[in-house]
């Protein structure tokens, strides 16, 4: 019986062992990938490791189904002066992109990108700063606030209709948002937090879909309209990490990143900050990493963004988590879209 035992002991404690993720050192730097366009890309939105999308300038949209290595491309209902900042894909066919700039539209692909239906404009005062989705119905855009108030729009329908919270929060005169990766706005079941900058680099939250909010007055650099918080991305366990800066001194790591703690509503401020501007970040649970990305360089930190390290002085815009969490990709100037190399 006792061997009996030992051996089923042992059977266990192997496969616990075999079962378990070996984490590597430190990202391998970015795949680059050859794409038919030249647009700043700031809009992205992997799926798996195979499906991809992405939006930008020029109103592009771009769209891989194996892994990067071809791209299927086009200008959104020949919108080809609109910057297409935002965008949201379900699967391979269905997507939903947004503007930044005028017109302030809202546009929906349901056939891989070969027609795009307009769902939703807004008011000439309006400027989107980007996208959310908490659930697969479930949406959020916000833009730059207007009267005092933030610009916040939400959709049950998979992006097919859109309409205003009916409790907005407050912004300070002067108080603005960033599209620079639009992710400064994320959803998560209940919670909304949203990331701010200009003369306040303020955080906002609801715990209740946009119902009540509370705001804190963050750590990061503000005070002119080039200042603030770019980027958050979701810890768990009501964690959120941001990152941003100086867009005109991207050179400047002071004040650039923040840890910030629901439960005890706490700052704590990295002992080894990213190198400098940052407008986006995310996390990735498979590693437990932060990355970090901006113009001039991707960082990643192992220890929840208490220090970081430079792997790579190739710079973007915006950097995604895909659906099923098993990739990290990036995008940026020039047609630039990469992914992680994890080995």
């Amino acid at each position: 019986m006792r061997k009996i035992l030992s051996i089923l002991s042992l059977g266990i404690l192997f496969s616990c062992q075999t079962s378990e993720i070996k984490v590597p050192e430190k990202p391998f730097g970015w795949e680059i990938f050859e794409v038919p366009v030249k647009a700043s890309l700031r809009g992205l939105s992997p799926v798996t490791n195979e499906i991809a999308w992405a939006s930008g300038s020029g109103g592009t949209w771009l769209r891989t189904l194996d892994g990067g290595a071809t791209w299927d491309h086009g200008v959104i209902s020949e919108l080809d002066t609109v910057d297409f900042r935002s965008i949201h894909a379900f699967d391979a066919e269905q997507a939903v992109v947004v503007s930044a700039g005028q017109p302030a539209v809202i546009y929906k692909t349901i056939d891989g990108g070969k027609t795009w239906e307009l769902k939703h404009q807004e008011v000439e005062a309006a400027f989107l700063d980007g996208i959310s989705f908490s659930g697969p119905d479930q949406g959020y855009v916000f833009g730059d606030p207007i009267d005092g108030k933030w610009m916040i729009l939400q959709s049950a329908n998979q992006g097919e209709s859109w309409y205003s919270l009916l409790n907005l929060p407050s912004a300070k005169e002067g108080e603005a948002g960033f599209a620079a990766s639009a992710s400064s706005l994320i959803s998560d079941g209940e919670n909304l937090w949203l990331g701010s900058g200009g003369t306040e680099a303020n955080l906002h939250f609801s715990p209740d879909q946009g119902t009540t909010w509370k705001q804190w007055n963050s750590p990061l650099m503000q005070g002119e309209a080039s200042k603030g918080i770019f980027s958050l991305t979701n810890l768990g366990n009501g964690g959120v990490f941001l990152v941003g800066g100086d867009y005109l001194n991207m050179e400047d790591t002071s004040s650039v990143a923040a840890t910030f703690n629901l439960s005890e509503e706490e700052w704590k401020l990295p002992k080894a900050a990213p190198k400098g501007y940052r407008s986006g970040v995310v996390y990735f649970p498979k590693y437990h990493w932060l990355i970090a990305v901006g113009p001039t360089g991707s960082d990643f930190s192992k220890d929840g963004g208490t220090s970081w390290e430079n792997f790579s002085s190739e710079g973007f815009h915006a950097v995604k988590l895909g659906h099923t969490e098993g990739t990290i990709w990036a995008s940026g100037s020039n047609g630039r879209i990469a992914r992680l190399k994890i080995q």
